[in-house]
């Protein structure tokens, strides 16, 4: 069944079926209820590539994350895809984890689809090297990029993000102006929300006098008993710390297996924050102080840099 078909069914020409098909007002309102009554019984459905192709857009947005898994991503997902349905676009969601390849594999599918644009959700898709963003920056000669929670400088491209050292920054502060002097920051990896993270933990030390310790900064996978494992193993070698900032909800749960483990008490001994308040944080007993990113704002209102 193709359009060939709808046109002699509903003895029209082909040309006046492609104008229904693509919502075109320069047709009557009879022609029109004629073409998809035909379309109706002959349970025709449209090309949407070929309609795509006429219309100069495929009302299709192209979403990339790492992990759908991690609860901030899929919260912005969500967000996300809730967000185009209200403006009538549909989306296709690639999932590329962290390898620079596999990203590039999904970017360039994405691309062949012929979508209007591509989001890239979280900040993993920034790299250090700036040779390692140049398949973005070209990309968006020809179509839009919109970054979640990540930032890279070009024509074209959008970026969203979090003010994370001023969260970050702020909790620190409330710590120490509540007497704590030996906070462990715990994190996961060196993004552009993770460098912003441990920038605005540091300069908060740095504000009281305090000069940041080496010792008390700690990079851990994003997994709740690796946390807790290598506070275990830090404690075991004579680390003394009496809080724990973490740069991620699921290494803040981590924190309080830990404390559970040890016989120390939250939040008399030991006070813990997380950063995303997430699920996660209501979880545990007692309930994890989360820094909320609010994800609903950041993936809803993108804004020029």
């Amino acid at each position: 069944m193709n359009i060939y078909d709808v046109s002699e069914h509903a003895g029209v020409s082909i040309a006046t079926v492609s104008r229904v098909l693509n919502g075109n007002p320069n047709v009557s309102e009879r022609t029109r209820e004629k073409v998809l009554k035909v379309m109706d019984d002959l349970g025709y459905t449209p090309n949407v590539f070929a309609r795509g192709l006429g219309l100069n857009t495929m009302q299709t947005i192209g979403i990339m994350c790492s992990d759908s898994s991690d609860p901030y991503l899929a919260n912005a997902i969500y967000y996300l895809e809730r967000g185009l349905r209200s403006h009538s676009y549909d989306a296709i969601l690639c999932c590329t984890g962290y390898d620079l390849d596999a990203k590039q594999k999904y970017f360039d599918l994405l691309r062949s689809k012929r979508v209007d644009a591509i989001i890239l959700a979280g900040s993993k898709f920034v790299e250090m090297r700036a040779k390692d963003n140049a398949y973005i920056i070209e990309a968006a000669a020809d179509l839009p990029v919109m970054l979640v929670n990540g930032y890279l400088e070009g024509d074209n491209i959008y970026s969203t993000v979090c003010d994370d050292h001023a969260a970050v920054y702020g909790a620190a502060r409330q710590l120490l102006s509540a007497g704590r002097r030996r906070i462990l920051y715990l994190y996961t990896s060196y993004s552009y929300s993770g460098v912003n993270k441990m920038e605005g933990y540091k300069d908060a030390l740095k504000a009281q006098g305090i000069e940041p310790v080496q010792e008390l900064i700690q990079q851990c996978p994003k997994d709740m008993e690796a946390a807790r494992d290598l506070l275990l193993s830090l404690r075991d070698q004579g680390l003394v710390f009496d809080a724990v900032m973490t740069s991620d909800d699921s290494l803040a749960v981590g924190a309080v297996k830990y404390a559970h483990v040890s016989g120390i008490s939250i939040p008399d001994e030991l006070n813990i924050i997380g950063y995303n308040n997430s699920l996660l944080a209501r979880c545990t007993d007692p309930e994890i102080t989360s820094i909320d990113s609010k994800v609903e704002a950041c993936a809803l209102q993108p804004s020029t840099p």
